[in-house]
């Protein structure tokens, strides 16, 4: 009975996703160039703003 369960665990262990570096290093990338420009665009547009009011 042991040895059944020693199986399979062995074969979930085998068939689990292994922790990929170059994907998450690559999806860090992107969300970090996502937020970067959020936050220009969001600078931009009170930058705007504020020479709205001046031109006003």
């Amino acid at each position: 009975m042991d040895n059944l369960f020693q199986a399979i665990n062995a074969k979930e262990k085998r068939n689990a996703k292994k922790f990929n570096i170059k994907e998450k290093k690559n999806n860090t990338l992107q969300s970090l160039l996502e937020v970067e420009h959020f936050l220009c665009q969001t600078k931009r547009a009170i930058n705007s703003v504020k020479l709205y009011k001046i031109l006003k």
